[in-house]
């Protein structure tokens, strides 16, 4: 009893610690809000980001008034999203919204560093907010627990200047595509799963290609893989989150416009056996795009009226779905086992997930293993 309250009495002193220092801190910053005379920042901004203005390449004073300018839509605040959006809020952007309708799962803290264990159950995008207010007060922050539609893509995303696509489903990616192009935004866009990720800047100021002249027609499904499914290691897509940082910084300050003439590029990170990036040049704007090409097909009615279905133009479901006759309960199972010694159970994930966890009585025999025999027995028949 007596060790619990001196517990109770040392987390209420570090309380009282905090707060006073977060009084006096805000204090300081009301004292040094107001613009200095006949300059656009305030005391508190030039002390925030003058270590980045003074770097050669970045533009000043004049690029750190871009960033405060800018408006910088950032859909998905994941693996991707986290590192990402941690950055834009330090560098000074003006106004960041956030789309997830997400919430914090305990399984995403490896690799989405930016939500803590006490969060888990909020909203990933409210989260995001609660982070970036304590970190730079200047910064406005809009969010949107919603998933990204036909319905409200456009009412979304017209109000930003730039959007960084964090999504991992092929379908959402080719809807942020298409209302891009129709509303002139840029797109700096990321992907990654296991140890791979990659990045590229899409539709940029409307000359650049977009993803439908990369891809004019979706993966099939089984190709795409998950984080859930196939693993991730969170520092390799972090990495690339900051990454996309960089360019949205690069986009906003019109570096490619002043420094660097752009061209389509795709970076591509390697993390495993040893750590790589690779710059691959990619094509231009391709005229037969059927959203940014000479004679479009996708417009704004044709999407909002739900003409284009997303989900079925890139594969609604990657695998076939058992029939209720097919499937048992958990109860079930147990009462199965329970019944019967010689009952089994026949686990067909790979070796690795299986020597993680499995069920009592679990077999193992690897799907994909089971395919590559049934063929190879097949082969060696015809021959």
């Amino acid at each position: 009893m007596e060790e619990d309250l001196q517990q109770k009495v040392k987390r209420l002193e570090e309380e009282i610690w905090r707060l006073k220092n977060q009084d006096t801190y805000t204090a300081d910053l009301c004292s040094s809000n107001a613009p200095l005379t006949n300059l656009p920042l305030t005391q508190d901004e030039y002390k925030r980001y003058g270590r980045q203005m003074i770097v050669d390449g970045f533009g000043s004073l004049e690029a750190q008034l871009e960033l405060k300018g800018s408006k910088v839509l950032v859909i998905g605040a994941g693996g991707l999203g986290c590192p990402a959006l941690m950055y834009l809020g330090g560098c000074g952007i003006g106004e960041i919204g956030i789309v997830d309708n997400d919430t914090v799962d305990i399984s995403n803290l490896h690799r989405q560093v930016l939500h803590t264990t006490d969060a888990v159950g909020l909203l990933k995008c409210e989260n995001a907010k609660r982070y970036i207010n304590r970190l730079n007060p200047h910064v406005k922050v809009e969010t949107y627990p919603v998933r990204l539609s036909n319905d409200n893509a456009f009412s979304i995303i017209e109000p930003y200047d730039l959007v960084l696509d964090c999504t991992d489903t092929p379908a959402v990616r080719y809807l942020i595509n298409d209302v891009c192009v129709i509303l002139g935004k840029t797109i700096v866009s990321g992907s990654g799963v296991r140890t791979d990720a990659q990045l590229t800047i899409l539709n940029y100021r409307s000359s650049g290609p977009c993803y439908r002249c990369f891809y004019p027609t979706p993966p099939s499904p089984e190709s795409v893989g998950s984080c859930g499914d196939n693993g991730v290691i969170g520092p390799c897509i972090g990495l690339l989150g900051v990454s996309m940082c960089v360019e949205a910084i690069k986009v906003i300050t019109a570096y490619y416009d002043k420094d660097e003439p752009f061209t389509p590029f795709l970076t591509v990170y390697q993390g495993y056996p040893h750590q790589s990036f690779r710059r691959f040049k990619m094509r231009p704007k391709q005229a037969k795009c059927v959203v940014c090409g000479s004679s479009p097909v996708i417009t704004r009615e044709t999407i909002e009226s739900g003409a284009i279905n997303y989900a079925v133009f890139c594969g609604a479901t990657k695998y076939n779905v058992c029939q209720d006759s097919e499937r048992i309960t958990v109860s079930q199972l147990e009462q199965s086992l329970s019944k019967q010694q010689q009952s089994y159970i026949i686990d067909v994930r790979p070796q690795l997930q299986f020597k993680i966890t499995h069920l009592p009585k679990s077999i193992n025999i690897p799907w994909q293993e089971s395919i590559s025999f049934v063929v190879t027995v097949f082969k060696r028949q015809r021959m």
